[in-house]
C-alpha cells in the first residue's frame, strides 16, 4: 500500500503593488495623449530651429534697415530703406544677381543631368555588391575638405594641369579661371547632394513596372519618360533644391577659380570685411534668400515637396 505525499501548498509570485510616483504618473499621462507626447519630442529642436534660423534671419532683416557712420565706421541704429533700395535699383548687385542664378541654374541643370544615368544605373543594374561599392564611390568626395577638392580644381583648370594635357592632343584648350571653370568645380563639389535624393527615389520605383512597360511595347525612352521620370520627380527636386542653394550662397569656389568675376556671396564677403558695412551686406544677404523661398514657393505649387 502507497502513502501518497502531502500535497505541497502552492507557491505564488507576490507581486508588489505600484509606487505611485511622479514618473509613474507622467509615463501614464504621455500614453494616454499621443498629441502632448509627439508636442513635447518636437519641441525641444523647434525650439532650437526657431532660435537659431528663424531668429537670425530676423535679425538679418533688421541689420539691413541700419545705417553705418561715414565718419566713424560703426553701426548707427537708424532705420531706413536705404540700403535695400540701393541693392535693387544698383547695376552692379543687378548685374551680380543675374549671374549668381544664372550660375545656380547651369550648375543644377548639369548635376540633374549627369546624376539621373549614374542613379539608374546604381539602382537598377548594378548588383547588390556594386550598389554599395558605388554608394561608397559617390560619398568618397565628401571625405575631403571643400578648400582641398576647390584647389584640387584650380590646379587641374590651370594652364599646365592635368585638363590641358588631356585635351591639348584634341586640339582644346584649358577654359583657365572665369565662369566656366566656377560652373565646372560647383557642379563637382554638389554633385554627390544630387545622385544620392534620385538614387532614392529610383530605388523606390518597382521593378515590376519597367518589366510591364516592356511587356506592353513600351521602348526605354518612352519608358523612362512616362513612367520613370513621374515617379522621381519629388527626387530630382530635393537634388536639386541642394545644388541650387548652394551654388547661390556660394563664395569660396569664385574666388579660388572665378578670376575677377563675383557672385553675391562674394558681396556680402566684401562689405563685411574690407568695406566692414554689416547693414549693406545684409541687405546683400536677403537677395539670394528671397530667391530660394521663390524657388520652393514655385516648386510646392507643382505637389512634389509633398512626396518627398
Amino acid at each position: 500500500m502507497t502513502v501518497d505525499a502531502p500535497a505541497q501548498p502552492e507557491l505564488r509570485a507576490v507581486v508588489p503593488p505600484h509606487r505611485d510616483t511622479i514618473a509613474r504618473r507622467g509615463s501614464v499621462l504621455l500614453s494616454k495623449h499621443p498629441r502632448l507626447r509627439l508636442t513635447l519630442l518636437l519641441s525641444a529642436p523647434l525650439f532650437w530651429l526657431g532660435l537659431v534660423y528663424i531668429a537670425a534671419l530676423a535679425a538679418l532683416l533688421i541689420t539691413a534697415l541700419w545705417t553705418v557712420d561715414t565718419f566713424t565706421g560703426t553701426i548707427s541704429q537708424t532705420w531706413t530703406l536705404d540700403n535695400i533700395i540701393t541693392v535693387l535699383t544698383g547695376s552692379l548687385y543687378q548685374t551680380v544677381t543675374v549671374r549668381t542664378v544664372g550660375v545656380a541654374v547651369l550648375v543644377t541643370v548639369i548635376d540633374i543631368a549627369v546624376a539621373l544615368p549614374i542613379a539608374f544605373y546604381m539602382a537598377k543594374v548594378a548588383s547588390p555588391r556594386w550598389q554599395r561599392i558605388l554608394v561608397i564611390a559617390v560619398l568618397m568626395p565628401l571625405w575631403a575638405s571643400y578648400l582641398v577638392k576647390a584647389y584640387a580644381w584650380r590646379s587641374v583648370l590651370s594652364q599646365d594641369g592635368i585638363y590641358e594635357w588631356l585635351v591639348a592632343p584634341f586640339g582644346g584648350h584649358t577654359p583657365g579661371y572665369g565662369l566656366p571653370a566656377t560652373i565646372i568645380t560647383l557642379s563637382y563639389l554638389w554633385l554627390p547632394y544630387v545622385i544620392l535624393p534620385i538614387y532614392a527615389g529610383l530605388e523606390r520605383v518597382p521593378d515590376s513596372l519597367l518589366e510591364a512597360s516592356g511587356d506592353l511595347g513600351g521602348k526605354t525612352g518612352a519608358t523612362l519618360r512616362l513612367v520613370v521620370l513621374p515617379m522621381i520627380w519629388p527626387a530630382i527636386i530635393a537634388g536639386s533644391i541642394f545644388s541650387f542653394s548652394l551654388s547661390l550662397g556660394d563664395y569660396i569656389t569664385v574666388n579660388i577659380v572665378g578670376g575677377a568675376n563675383q557672385m553675391l556671396g562674394n558681396l556680402v564677403y566684401t562689405n563685411v570685411g574690407a568695406a566692414n558695412n554689416l547693414p549693406l551686406a545684409a541687405a546683400i544677404a536677403l537677395i539670394p534668400i528671397v530667391i530660394i523661398f521663390g524657388y520652393l514657393a514655385v516648386v510646392r505649387r507643382t505637389g512634389a515637396l509633398e512626396n518627398l
